[in-house]
């Protein structure tokens, strides 16, 4: 296979860069999703000639130096494959609970409280993708915002594309805190610096720039209301990014990188809803989308003879989940318990897969799942209805998820994304704190995870700190906001999301509606990291 391999691409040997060479699994998969194409067509593509470069000269001393490149190829699958499995809990999970939730009225009740707060689609959207999802991001972390808040906005009458879309852009700013301040962890084992020190370093590039993500969400959401009332539903915007983010910096601040995504929803939300009631909005834009109605309008023809749950049972879902993390985030003993199973596996100390069972958020989501049918009172018929439905759903996404999962393994091992890192800042200088946050989100792109991009990058970005003087804790605060805005063009990430809501060969309208305010979030991250490293300090 080797022989044939290399024989079949003599280009290889015509001294390209492999920076360049590097770039081509990406390149495809980002313009074949651009173009339309399916991820699991682009997907499988990049898988491929991510196989081939990995197997040829450029890359064949680090990718097979150690194991052979036939081991190496089989335990890098085994990774994708590994991962791609723990996602697909979390989305099984989270299907199950929508279905569950579509088949009981719950989402109805949900909608109808929604809309009796405010009709107008982008404020809805604010308080899903904005308030919701960053909040789960908090807590759970590793998927489970978009897989939730996806399918909650498609109930409320939102396309699966923008819903979808208006998800990964609103919980962005939360991920470097994601899973009770997880993303922070490998950065201040790789450096030293206190976990305090970088929890300030990221959350001010974010409480300067953060307010762009959520004015996009607004924006997207604008797009599919009746255009009415846009002066006045800015001002919300503006309340609702300053309710988060003021807490959000405070907690970051002075306590850490635990709670400032979660508690910073929680005030944030919180504010947000006792102004609305306060002020009442009905009507701004002429309704929810899709034709929702407020709790004062009859129920869509379909829903005519369902029986909606009240409120506090309707969000009994969540309501489950969100006490199920917080117990096994911050209380000691429960945590200590649910992560005391670990199914883990290594290959020649360099290809390795970990599984937490009872800590992982998909189980967590199926245990959701299993009491509140209960609680909302759903006869069995119900449960089988919403497991076979998200069974049905969950197959076509696994070629896609497991395709780009194994494009990033392979690129990782072989040393592409190091090569692209390196690079980059070879030929920056002095203007490297601009790209800094760009090598974040090319880890993201990679892996999927805010916490792999920088366990990938930390040190990379602590070396070139080093190299060109540049103060530490700004550095490694970039590659974490740039890690967490990575998050909203990962192409699994979006497949996942995708998967929530039906979203079959549409996953490139997705990324052409968040690759570009994710460039110009990492530009700006970039940019204040400039001036910050230079006129600062």
């Amino acid at each position: 296979m080797e022989s044939s391999l290399t024989l079949a691409l003599p280009f290889l040997w015509l001294g390209i860069p492999p920076a360049i060479l590097a770039l081509i699994p990406i390149a495809a998969v980002v313009s074949l999703m651009l173009w339309g194409r399916s991820a699991a067509f682009a997907g499988s593509t990049g898988l491929l000639l991510a196989l081939v470069l990995a197997w040829s000269p450029a890359f064949a001393d680090t990718f097979g130096a150690e194991d052979g490149r036939s081991l190496a190829t089989g335990a890098a699958v085994g990774e994708a494959a590994f991962t791609a499995l723990t996602i697909l809990w979390i989305v099984f999970a989270a299907l199950c609970v929508y279905y569950l939730q579509e088949m009981s009225g719950a989402i109805v009740t949900i909608r109808d409280r929604l809309a009796s707060l405010s009709s107008d689609p982008r404020i809805v959207a604010i308080l899903v993708a904005w308030f919701f999802a960053l909040f789960m991001e908090g807590a759970a972390g590793f998927g489970t915002p978009v897989a939730l808040a996806a399918p909650l906005l498609v109930g409320l009458g939102f396309r699966p594309v923008e819903a979808v879309s208006i998800a990964l852009l609103g919980h962005a700013i939360g991920v470097s805190f994601g899973a009770v301040g997880t993303p922070v962890i490998p950065q201040a084992a790789a450096t030293g610096l206190s976990e305090l020190s970088i929890a300030r370093s990221t959350s001010l590039l974010h409480t300067l720039a953060g307010w762009f993500m959520l004015f996009v969400v607004v924006y997207l959401a604008g797009r599919i209301a009746s255009g009415r009332g846009a002066g006045a539903v800015w001002g919300w915007a503006v309340l609702a990014a300053f309710a988060f983010l003021v807490p959000y910096v405070l907690i970051a601040w002075f306590v850490g990188p635990e709670l400032p995504t979660l508690l910073g929803a929680v005030v944030g939300a919180a504010v947000l809803v006792v102004v609305l009631r306060r002020v009442h909005t009905p009507q701004v834009a002429g309704g929810l989308p899709g034709g929702a109605t407020s709790a004062a309008g009859p129920p869509p023809a379909d829903e005519a003879s369902a029986t909606p749950p009240g409120l506090v049972r309707a969000a009994a879902p969540y309501l489950v989940l969100i006490a199920l993390v917080l117990l096994t985030r911050l209380v000691g003993p429960i945590e200590d318990a649910s992560r005391a199973v670990v199914i883990d596996w290594t290959i020649s100390d360099r290809f390795a897969g970990s599984f937490e069972p009872f800590y992982h958020p998909g189980t967590l989501l199926v245990l959701s799942f299993l009491v509140a049918g209960p609680l909302q009172r759903q006869p069995p018929a119900v449960f089988r209805g919403a497991v076979w439905s998200a069974a049905r759903r969950i197959a076509p996404v696994s070629i896609a998820l497991f395709a780009t999962l194994g494009v990033a393994r392979l690129m990782v091992h072989s040393g592409m994304i190091e090569e692209l890192a390196v690079a980059a800042a070879d030929n920056l200088g002095v203007l490297w704190p601009v790209a800094a946050p760009f090598v974040g989100i090319l880890g993201t792109f990679a892996t999927g995870s805010a916490t792999s991009s920088n366990v990938l990058f930390t040190e990379f970005q602590a070396s070139t700190a080093n190299q060109l003087d540049l103060r530490l804790e700004n550095m490694i605060g970039a590659q974490g906001f740039g890690a967490a805005a990575g998050n909203v063009i990962a192409p699994h990430n979006i497949v996942a999301g995708g998967a929530t809501v039906g979203l079959r060969g549409e996953e490139g309208a997705v990324l052409r509606r968040t690759a570009i305010p994710c460039l110009l979030y990492g530009l700006a991250g970039g940019v204040l990291t400039f001036i910050i490293t230079r006129w600062a300090y």
